[in-house]
């Protein structure tokens, strides 16, 4: 009896049924975090000239959209079109991705010509805690119809990733938000 309690113990990992040998490999691979890219304010999909995909405007809480003037210049951007159509006024967007580590790259451009000068639209925007305070575009793009990118480095933990906007002069506005796995 004694040898075949010992005969039982050595059996090798190839005699086990084929789903209980897998199931002690490699865990499986996590679940694919692709890049997202929202052009804010759009109706419909856009590629832009590096044949890169934008997806319609989505994930958004409140606000309005904008489209100006198909010919409207944009500096400090090889794609103006991507700054012709905003959101604004909203509260923020959502989006479920995979748990995980995202450059996050927020698009703008002051392209309202109510705003003249310096401190006319200042708002505020949290991403997943990263809090940017007091933006004023016009300041940071160097004036406007000039495109200016923040980029924010998030963490994901609970497959939500979240951008909150707070108005302090004027309403917030974005043009487009990409969402890029490390």
């Amino acid at each position: 009896m004694l040898l075949a309690l010992i005969f039982a113990g050595c059996q090798s990992q190839a005699n086990k049924p084929a789903a209980q040998a897998e199931a002690s490999a490699a865990p499986p691979p996590s679940a694919a975090r692709p890049t997202i890219r929202v052009k804010a304010g759009a109706t419909a999909a856009y590629t832009d000239p590096d044949g890169v995909a934008w997806l319609a405007d989505q994930g958004f809480d409140g606000g309005d959209t904008v489209a100006r003037d198909p010919d409207l210049a944009i500096a400090n951007t090889k794609d103006p079109t991507m700054y012709r159509s905003e959101r604004f006024g909203m509260a923020g967007y959502s989006f479920a991705v995979p748990n995980g580590n995202y450059t996050v790259k927020l698009h703008f451009a002051e392209t309202y010509d109510g705003i003249t000068g310096a401190g006319q639209r200042v708002f505020s925007f949290d991403v997943q805690g990263h809090e940017i305070k007091d933006l004023d575009l016009y300041v940071k793009a160097g004036g406007p119809n000039r495109a200016y990118i923040e980029t924010v480095d998030a963490a994901v933990t609970n497959g939500k990733l979240d951008i909150k906007f707070t108005p302090n002069i004027e309403n917030p506005e974005i043009n487009a938000i990409e969402i890029i796995p490390d």
